[in-house]
């Protein structure tokens, strides 16, 4: 039970993730690999200034900061330098790498008896309860932010963006603006993720981002997969499937393991598991 527990937690977490790659895959179609230094960007910021005893909610500004920096700079080399936006993405990744190695100043900084926003503010007596409703209001915030972003009318141009790059911009729109604020974000939100989950675990480590992207991912496309049954329309349910994705795939991985697959597996599956989502509508429409 406890692996499920954690797995919805973890789903909690991850869930700034989910969001960021909804924002750079769906919205913008950008492949923003710049997710796996961002969210490790985030840890390492909020690892530090825990250390050096900063309130976990003075932390997260810096963190949001730090991620949307991250992302702009993806977004100003693709845009300004006519740059894949792929190799963009892997250029900011591995430049982040030495960044958060250079800021941490180790491979890994534990959190031992340092306290975080789970255990600064007591709501519940029961711990995992009390992590899990500090969780949710941090999910229902975001997603309450994202989902007003897009209703408006830059949020609308923000996606006018990624449906008709060229019916946009001759509206007027400045595209390339849009590219660098959209990924900004997407990264920003997956800073959070990463100030989320290593308050969650206790400690920051150098390679807690690789291959993370494919954890956002896999939720993005558990959601779409859930849209396009649901034939679903409205922005603010799609940002709710795109959460409940990133929870179904948590619980999923926790199924992996509570069936006895090796931990050192667990990549592979996740590998595998969103390769199967992605070539299912594949499969039937070759069927039909």
């Amino acid at each position: 039970m406890s692996f499920y527990l954690t797995a919805l937690l973890q789903g909690l977490c991850f869930s700034g993730i989910a969001l960021g790659i909804y924002i750079s895959m769906k919205i913008f179609n950008i492949p923003d690999i710049t997710t796996d230094g961002s969210y490790t960007l985030g840890g390492v910021v909020t690892a530090v200034l825990l250390t050096h005893h900063v309130s976990g909610y003075l932390i997260l500004p810096a963190v949001i900061i730090a991620g949307w920096i991250a992302g702009g700079m993806t977004g100003l080399i693709h845009t300004k330098l006519k740059i894949n936006p792929l190799l963009a993405g892997i250029l900011v990744m591995t430049a982040l790498y030495s960044v958060n190695l250079t800021v941490m100043g180790r491979s890994n900084l534990p959190l031992v008896s340092i306290s975080s926003i789970f255990t600064s503010l007591t709501v519940l007596a029961d711990p995992n309860q009390n992590t899990g409703l500090i969780l949710l209001v941090f999910v229902i915030v975001i997603t309450l932010l994202i989902g007003y972003l897009l209703k408006t009318d830059f949020g609308i141009a923000m996606r006018a963006t990624g449906n008709s790059e060229s019916m946009i911009r001759a509206l007027g729109v400045n595209t390339e603006r849009m590219k660098i604020i959209g990924l900004a974000l997407a990264n920003a939100l997956t800073a959070v993720s990463g100030y989320l989950i290593t308050q969650f675990q206790g400690f920051a480590d150098m390679n807690m981002g690789i291959g993370i992207v494919i954890v956002g991912l896999g939720s993005v496309i558990v959601a779409e997969t859930l849209i396009n049954w649901l034939r679903i329309t409205s922005v603010w349910i799609s940002l709710i499937l795109v959460l409940a994705g990133a929870i179904i795939f948590q619980l999923i991985l926790a199924l992996t393991l509570s069936i006895g697959v090796d931990a050192n597996l667990l990549k592979l599956v996740t590998a595998v598991f969103v390769l199967l989502i992605v070539s299912l509508p594949r499969l039937n429409r070759v069927k039909d």
